[in-house]
C-alpha cells in the first residue's frame, strides 16, 4: 500500500483519471506512538522513518483538521484525525487539512483513519494523500463527486465508476479474489506485515465526510469493464517494491498453510510434531521445540515464571540437514536446564522472541561453553538464530529455536514477527491439548481410583476384569465391578451401571460401590443386600438410578445365590460341553426405584464352569436390538481361550472390535474352581473345656496329613484360643470348627452366641481377652461374621506353594 514516488515529483492530473494516487501509511499504537511509518509518509511529510518511529502521532500527523476559513467544498467537513487518535472514534474516519510541506510549501492533505482490532500493540491505521493528486485535468479544480454507497464517494467521470463503486476495496489493495481473502484473513492479527505493502494503488478517491461506518467484511473482487479488462489499471512498482510485496505475501501463506496443518487434533504429542515440523523447510533449516516438564506431562498449568532450575524437554527435532547430524548432540527426550547467560534463557525468562542475525565464533563458543559435555560450535557457527516463547495466557509453556543455515537470508525484524506470530499460533493449540490432556488424566485418576484392585485369585475361583472408557469426551462412566472376600472361602461377585455419564455419575457409583462392600462383610443374602442399596439411593436422592447384578459363589457348596436390580443377565459358560447360556433370573427393577422386591435365585455350577458379567455398554449398540448383543456376548463367552486374560480380550474383540462404542463398559469373568472335598475337614466339638485339646489334636493330624507341618504350631494356638472363646459364650452343646486348604490354610470356629467377637484393650494384669490378640499376632487375615445361628471367627494362614494341594498350586 505504500507508495514510493520520487518527492519533488510533480503531480499529474492522469493520475487521478487513472485511479493511481501515492499514499502514505502510519500505524498507531496504544499509547499514541508511531510503530509504522511508510516511505511514502516520508515523502509527503518530510520526516525519516527512523526519526518517526516512537514519536507521538500527534506531532508527525495533520491532526487539526481543516483550517479555520477554509475554502472549497471541504470547508467545515469532516473529523479531525486527534478525534480518531484520542480513541474517540471506534469506527473508520476521513478528513483534510493543510500542513507545510518541507519542499513544496502548503499541501492539501486527505486522510484516512481506520481502527485495528487483534493481538498486538497497533491500534489505528492512518492513510494519507496529497489532494493534488485528485484534481481535474481541465481546469484545476476539483471534480464533481456524489456519494453512491456508505463509507465512500467516486468520482462521477471516473472510468468504470457503477463497477468500482459496489466493489472498490477500503483499505487493501484491489487484487484477486483468492489473493484479498487470504489477507484478510491475516489483517486483524498481523497489522505489521500487511503494512509493509509498497506499490502504487487505488483508494477512495474522495473521503465520506461525517459518515460513520462500522467495522464489517470487505468486498475485495477485481473491479472489470465489459470489455473484461481491468477498469483500475495497476501502475508498474518499482523492482525493489515487487520484492518487498512479494515477502509479505510469502509470511502470510505460510502463516496460513501453518494454521491450516497445526492442531488437527488434540492429542499433545501429535499436535508437538505438527507445530515442529510446520517452521521446516519453508520458514527455517532448524527447529527444535521445549517443553516445561508440566506441560509434557499434561499436568495443571506451570506454576511460577521458569529460571536455571526449570526443566525443559526437547519434545521434537524437525531439520533438512543430513540424517543423524543432530541427534547426538541434541536428542529429542533429554530434559534439561538452560545456563542464564545464553539466548535461550533470555526467551524463555522474558516471554519475547530473540533475534541472532548470524552466530559469530565468539558468540557459539560462549553458548558452548554454558552446556557441560557437549559441543554446540559446529552446528550453530555462522547460523541465523530466532528463538521463540510458546506461551498461553502470559505464560511461558515452552520455546521453539529456529535456525537457518549460512547462505539463506538472515532472520530480521520482520521474520521476528512471523516467528511470534507461528509461536503464538503453536502455544494456543499446544495449550489446548495440554488442557485436555490434563482433563483427561484427572479423568483416568478419577476412574481408576473408584475401580477395584481385584484379586485374580480367590478361595475356589480365578478372576479376570476389564475396564474400558467410553469415547464421550470426559471418558468418565458410572460403570463398576468388585470382588469382596466372605467368610467360609466365598466371594461376593458384583457388577453394576450408573444411569448417566459424568463425574457426577462416577461420584454415584462410589458411594454406591462403598455400600455395596459394607453390606456384603454383613453377609446379607443376595436379595436383602440389593432391598438395602435401594433404600440407600433413595435416601440419597431421586437421581440415584442404577443397575446391579450380585452374586455369592459358595465353592465347597458348588452354589451360586444371586439377584438382579434391572442389569442384563449373566452368562454361564458349562465346563462339561462349552455351552454358553443367559441365566433366567428374576430381572428385578434399578436401584432408587423402590418399592419393587427383589429375589434370589440359586444355581448349581460345576467345578470349571465360567461365569461372565457385564454392563450393557458392551452389547448394546444404537439401533439394534439387545438380544443380538446378548447373542454375540454368549458366543464369544464360548470361545475357547488360553486363560482367563485372553477369554475377556476375545469378548472385547468380538463385541467393540473398532474400540468405537461411545458407553463405558465393565466386565467381569469369573472361572469357578470349586474347593474339593478332600481339602475340607469339618468337625463339631461339644461345649466341654476338654474338647480344646481334642480341636488342637484334631487339626494338628489334618495338617499333618496335608503335609502342612509349617503350619501346625500357629494353628494349633489359634485353634486354642477360638475354641476357648467359644466354650466360654456359647450356648448350646455344638461348636463347630473347620478347616479348607486352599491357597491358604482357612480355619473357622463357629457358636451361637450372636453378638460379634472384638478385640479389647488389656494390661500386663489382665488373665482374660488376649485370645483374639493372639490370633490377630500370628495369622494374615482374621475376622468374624454373624449367621443366621450365631457367629463364626475365621483366620487364614499363608501357605507355601509348594505346600498348597489346593486349586491355587
Amino acid at each position: 500500500m505504500d507508495l514510493g514516488v520520487p518527492q519533488q515529483r510533480t503531480p499529474q492530473p492522469c493520475d487521478a483519471a487513472a485511479g493511481r494516487v501515492p499514499l502514505a501509511v502510519a500505524v498507531v499504537d496504544t499509547e499514541g506512538l508511531v510503530s509504522h511509518w511508510s516511505s511514502g509518509a516520508r515523502r509527503l511529510f518530510g520526516v525519516a522513518r527512523e526519526d518517526a518511529v516512537g514519536c507521538p502521532a500527534g506531532e508527525l500527523l495533520p491532526v487539526s483538521g481543516v483550517p479555520a476559513g477554509g475554502e472549497g467544498a471541504y470547508a467545515a467537513q469532516g473529523p479531525a484525525l486527534d478525534s480518531s487518535l484520542s480513541g474517540d472514534f471506534a469506527y473508520p474516519a476521513s478528513g483534510r487539512a493543510r500542513l507545510d510541506g518541507p519542499a513544496r510549501g502548503r499541501i492539501d492533505v486527505l486522510w484516512w483513519a481506520y481502527p485495528l482490532a487483534g493481538p498486538g500493540p497497533a491500534r489505528l491505521l492512518v492513510l494519507a494523500a496529497d489532494h493534488e493528486y485528485l484534481r481535474g485535468a481541465e481546469d484545476g479544480e476539483d471534480l464533481p463527486a456524489r456519494t453512491v454507497a456508505p463509507g465512500f464517494a467516486r468520482h462521477t467521470d471516473f472510468p468504470g465508476h457503477l463497477e468500482l463503486s459496489a466493489r472498490l476495496p477500503e483499505i487493501l489493495p484491489n487484487m484477486s479474489v483468492q489473493e484479498a481473502t487470504g489477507i484478510v484473513a491475516q489483517v486483524l492479527e498481523l497489522g505489521y506485515p500487511v503494512l509493509e505493502f509498497s506499490h502504487h494503488d487505488r483508494i477512495p478517491v474522495t473521503p465520506d465526510w461525517g459518515v460513520p461506518r462500522r467495522a464489517g467484511a470487505l468486498p475485495l473482487p477485481e473491479a472489470e469493464d465489459p470489455a473484461g479488462e481491468s477498469a483500475v489499471p495497476r501502475a508498474a512498482p518499482r523492482p525493489e517494491l515487487d520484492l518487498e510485496y512479494a515477502a509479505v505475501r510469502e509470511r502470510l501463506e505460510f502463516l496460513n498453510e501453518v494454521s491450516g496443518r497445526i492442531g488437527t487434533s488434540l492429542d499433545l504429542e501429535r499436535t508437538i510434531r505438527e507445530v515442529t515440523s510446520a517452521a521446516v523447510p519453508r520458514f527455517a533449516d532448524f527447529a527444535g521445540t521445549h517443553l516445561r516438564a508440566a506441560v509434557l506431562a499434561g499436568e495443571g498449568f506451570p506454576d511460577g515464571p521458569p529460571d536455571v532450575t526449570t526443566i525443559w524437554h526437547r519434545v521434537w527435532v524437525e531439520h533438512n540437514d543430513e540424517p543423524g547430524r543432530w541427534d547426538d548432540t541434541v536428542p529429542v527426550g533429554e530434559a534439561i536446564a538452560f545456563p542464564e547467560h545464553t539466548p535461550f534463557f533470555q526467551c524463555m525468562v522474558t516471554g519475547e522472541p530473540v533475534v541472532v542475525p548470524r552466530v559469530s565464533e565468539e558468540l557459539s563458543n560462549r553458548i558452548s561453553g554454558e552446556f557441560e559435555k557437549r559441543d554446540l560450535r559446529p552446528l550453530i557457527t555462522n547460523r541465523s538464530l530466532l528463538i521463540v516463547p510458546l506461551k498461553a495466557r502470559d505464560v511461558v509453556l515452552g520455546f521453539m529455536v529456529l535456525m537457518r543455515r549460512p547462505g539463506r537470508e538472515l532472520f530480521d525484524d520482520m521474520d521476528r514477527t512471523t516467528g511470534a506470530e507461528l509461536a503464538a499460533r503453536a502455544g494456543l493449540v499446544l495449550d489446548n491439548a495440554r488442557m485436555y490432556t490434563y482433563q483427561e488424566n484427572v479423568a483416568e485418576t478419577l476412574q481408576d481410583s473408584m475401580l477395584p484392585n481385584v484379586e485374580p485369585r480367590m478361595a475356589g475361583c480365578d478372576i479376570a476384569t476389564r475396564y474400558l472408557p467410553g469415547t464421550r469426551l470426559g471418558r468418565i462412566g458410572g460403570d463398576w465391578f468388585d470382588s469382596v472376600k466372605l467368610p467360609g472361602s466365598r466371594t461376593a461377585l458384583v457388577v453394576g451401571d450408573v444411569m448417566g455419564h459424568g463425574l457426577n455419575s462416577a461420584a454415584m457409583m462410589g458411594q454406591l460401590r462403598t455400600a455395596v462392600l459394607t453390606m456384603a462383610t454383613m453377609e446379607l443374602p443376595p436379595a436383602q443386600l440389593l432391598r438395602n442399596l435401594d433404600d440407600l439411593a433413595q435416601r440419597l436422592g431421586e437421581q440415584y438410578l442404577a443397575t446391579c447384578l450380585y452374586a455369592v459363589y459358595d465353592p465347597i457348596a458348588g452354589e451360586l445365590q444371586i439377584a438382579n436390580a434391572g442389569h442384563i443377565p449373566p452368562v454361564l459358560v458349562r465346563a462339561e460341553d462349552g455351552r454358553a447360556e443367559l441365566l433366567d433370573l428374576p430381572t428385578g427393577a434399578p436401584i432408587g426405584v423402590g418399592g419393587v422386591a427383589f429375589e434370589t435365585a440359586e444355581v448349581r455350577v460345576r467345578p470349571g464352569d465360567r461365569l461372565v458379567l457385564c454392563t450393557d455398554g458392551l452389547v448394546e449398540v444404537r439401533g439394534q436390538d439387545i438380544g443380538a448383543g446378548l447373542a454375540a456376548l454368549c458366543a464369544s463367552a464360548a470361545h475357547p481361550a488360553a486363560s482367563m486374560d485372553d477369554a475377556c480380550d476375545t469378548i472385547i474383540r468380538a463385541l467393540n472390535p473398532r474400540g468405537g462404542r461411545k458407553d463405558d463398559v465393565a466386565l467381569l469373568m469369573a472361572r469357578l474352581n470349586g474347593i474339593a472335598d478332600e481339602d475340607v475337614a469339618e468337625w463339631q466339638l461339644a461345649l466341654d473345656p476338654r474338647e480344646v485339646s481334642r480341636a488342637r489334636r484334631l487339626v494338628r493330624g489334618k495338617l499333618l496329613d496335608w503335609e502342612l507341618p509349617d503350619a501346625v504350631e500357629a494353628a494349633e494356638l489359634m485353634v486354642s484360643e477360638l475354641v476357648t472363646n467359644a466354650f466360654k459364650h456359647g450356648r448350646t452343646h455344638h461348636i463347630g470348627l473347620r478347616l479348607v486348604r486352599a491357597g491358604a490354610l482357612l480355619c473357622e470356629v463357629s457358636d451361637d452366641e450372636p453378638a460379634p467377637a472384638s478385640l479389647l484393650g488389656v494390661t500386663d494384669s489382665d488373665e482374660f481377652g488376649r485370645g483374639l490378640m493372639v490370633v490377630s499376632g500370628l495369622a494374615r487375615e482374621w475376622g468374624t461374621s454373624g449367621t443366621a445361628r450365631g457367629k463364626t471367627v475365621w483366620f487364614e494362614l499363608a501357605l507355601s506353594r509348594s505346600r498348597a494341594n489346593g486349586p491355587f498350586s
